[in-house]
């Protein structure tokens, strides 16, 4: 057999932007095109396996080209299992609109779907198909109306995003009497109602829900603990304590209701926002009187509201007595109680106290150790609050941006600007910032006492993050390099504004 007789023309070069610009350089071929590979004959797939195989696809179009090819299988019909699978798959990878197509697609096949099988794609899609979803809820599951926990799944859904156009448009729905897809609200839905009024501060109209519940007189809608809760969590916010504790006593009296440790725990929080912490106290007692022993957030919210006030003695004899009732701290407790050391001067008391953490077996995270660092920096010790910064990391700690910050701005407020200096390499080589005001502090005190070079240097790694020093550190930088006769130097660091913008 003879060879192919060769092209009698070479193949166009591939061309690529950069060509245009350097027009000498030989143009790369481009690579061959892959041999088309030999389909595999699929081998015939059941609904479990297929449905776990979609579940752990790696994409979205893979999930859909095994839906699709096990659809093509002689004698295959997919199966509410198989179908619920692809869904979850694709809201998942936030394809809304792949996922409405097979609904659709699903709303017509023999399928017998039940509920549950869709109540986790009405948290997972966005609020307008959400909305789309729970409409067509009774088609694809042959009955009339959707259930309460659908609506409740869906409202919640809405409430928590930022749509208020596709709220307006479920509760239109929810009041209008005609509508035919739609329950009719229990008090789930009332308390969910009531909850996105408060978060809005629409008092007014979250008591307006609350009435329109009281005039149901029947078991389904009645306001419960829940509801009560959220009401007086409003009020506290707000500062109208008086209303609160009113709301409370009709709570107990009125309705029967046995308030929680939760309810408890909104008006202690409530009076020690206000600085009243002795009616706070007052709480604590009848929590006791009615038999409801105080958890451990209970004594954190307490132990909060005397550190507020600078009670460092209150705040101990309520965590003693916390031990004491045998109440085990957990972390809240002991970083309320830390917290309250360090910033009134007792840092060592409050160290002993993550040492102790540690002991029983209680983790200390990286608010405790923020507590810590900035207690330590009050107190003028930079040098233990640096060592924290290098341990911490390698003892499983994870730091944040403030940890680090909170050291910066104080070795930068008190002039030590060769420890900051320090700090700075450790910051950035973690990938965080200083603040745009100590940057600058930085700078300037660099070159107030001599060090340009290493101004320099630090100019150069803060403009890599994409930092600017504002005009009067600038000239600050410029007239020390020129004081210092390195005019090279000056205008690398020009050349560096000017890149930079």
């Amino acid at each position: 057999m003879k060879p192919p007789p060769a092209p009698t023309k070479a193949p166009l070069p591939w061309i690529s932007p950069l060509q245009y610009r350097s027009p000498t350089r030989a143009a790369p071929s481009p690579p061959p095109p892959p041999a088309p590979e030999t389909p595999t004959p699929l081998r015939f797939i059941h609904h479990p396996e297929l449905a776990g195989l979609i579940a752990a696809s790696p994409s979205a179009q893979r999930a859909l080209d095994l839906f699709n090819a096990a659809a093509a299988q002689r004698g295959f019909s997919h199966t509410p299992a198989t179908f619920s699978a692809l869904l979850i798959r694709l809201a998942r990878a936030r394809l809304p609109s792949a996922t409405a197509a097979v609904l659709r697609r699903a709303a017509s096949a023999p399928c017998q779907f039940i509920e549950p099988q869709f109540l986790p794609l009405l948290r997972l899609l966005p609020a307008d198909h959400s909305l789309t979803l729970l409409r067509l809820l009774p088609a694809l599951l042959r009955r009339c109306r959707v259930s309460p926990k659908a609506l409740a799944v869906c409202l919640d859904r809405l409430v928590s995003s930022r749509c208020p156009d596709v709220l307006t448009e479920l509760l239109a729905d929810l009041r209008d009497p005609q509508n035919k897809y739609l329950p009719k609200p229990n008090t789930c839905i009332y308390n969910i109602l009531i909850k996105h009024y408060i978060k809005k501060g629409d008092l007014g109209i979250a008591f307006e829900v609350f009435d329109e519940m009281r005039e149901f007189n029947c078991a389904h809608v009645r306001p419960d603990l829940v509801t009560y809760s959220t009401l007086i969590g409003g009020l506290c916010r707000g500062g109208k304590m008086k209303e609160a504790f009113e709301l409370f006593e009709e709570l107990i009296e009125k309705d029967h209701i046995v308030p929680d440790q939760l309810t408890y725990n909104v008006l202690i929080g409530g009076f020690c926002r206000l600085g009243q912490v002795e009616k706070a106290q007052a709480i604590f007692g009848f929590m006791r009187k009615n038999d409801c022993e105080p958890n451990a957030f209970n004594y954190a919210t307490l132990i909060n509201g005397h550190c507020k006030k600078g009670e460092v003695n209150e705040a101990r004899r309520v965590f003693e007595e916390m031990i004491s009732s045998g109440v085990q701290p957990d972390a809240v407790s002991y970083t309320a109680l830390i917290g309250c050391l360090c910033r009134h001067g007792n840092v060592d008391e409050g160290i002993a106290l993550v040492l102790e953490m540690r002991e029983k077996g209680c983790k200390a995270d990286v608010v405790t150790y923020n507590l810590v660092l900035e207690g330590l920096c009050k107190d003028g010790r930079t040098v233990e609050a640096m060592g924290l910064l290098g341990r911490l990391p390698l003892e499983g700690v994870k730091l944040n941006v403030a940890s680090h910050r909170i050291v910066m701005n104080c070795l930068c407020s008190h002039g030590e600007v060769e420890k900051a200096a320090g700090l700075l390499g450790m910051m950035l080589g973690r990938g965080f910032l200083p603040h745009y005001a100590a940057s600058n502090m930085l700078l300037i005190g660099l070159c107030d006492v001599g060090r340009v070079a290493d101004a320099t240097v630090a100019l150069y790694g803060l403009v890599e993050t994409g930092f600017m020093p504002e005009a009067s550190c600038w000239a600050r930088l410029i007239e020390s390099v020129f004081r210092e006769r390195k005019l090279r130097r000056s205008i690398e660091l020009l050349d560096v504004l000017i890149a930079e913008g």
